[in-house]
């Protein structure tokens, strides 16, 4: 779980939600992110990790969240957005590498103020999938979510 720099007040989620899904890794300040984001995606194509997975159906999920809104469409990640509520939001990713939901919570700090909270939980698909997942581990621990935390606080103060 991240504390993500996103001071704001009681009804900001709806701004992160868009910033987070407006998103282009592509695009970022971060040379690393960059390129290992642009190996990702050719490997990705290359070997066929990518191709169209069925997300998650709507039905799986509570009453309350499936008859609610979804959330806004990506720009640039493959992911599905899967709901939104006043104070949370889930979206998910499948290929065949892995399935993953990054959940953002939009949660009171310890002053007067909120801001958000994400986590991210990841099923590797098999035996191909557990030994990838380990083996991007470091760059996703050690370069990828800082620059994109230390990136996400400057949009978010901007």
């Amino acid at each position: 779980m991240w504390a993500l720099p996103t001071p704001g007040g009681p009804d900001d989620l709806p701004r992160l939600v868009h910033q987070l899904a407006a998103g282009d890794p592509s695009r970022s300040s971060s040379t690393a992110v960059r390129t290992l984001f642009a190996t990702r995606w050719r490997i990705g194509a290359l070997l066929g990790w990518d191709g169209p997975r069925a997300p998650m159906p709507r039905d799986r999920l509570p009453a309350d969240l499936r008859d609610g809104p979804a959330g806004p469409a990506f720009d640039a990640l493959p992911f599905t957005s899967l709901y939104l509520t006043g104070d949370e939001w889930a979206a998910e990713i499948a290929n065949r590498t892995m399935r993953g939901v990054m959940h953002i919570g939009w949660v009171p700090d310890r002053g007067d103020g909120y801001r958000g909270e994400m986590a991210v939980y990841v099923q590797p698909n098999g035996r191909f999938g557990t030994a990838y997942m380990a083996a991007i581990a470091p760059f996703r621990r050690r370069i990828v979510y800082p620059a994109m935390l230390r990136e996400m606080g400057r949009r978010w103060r901007s």
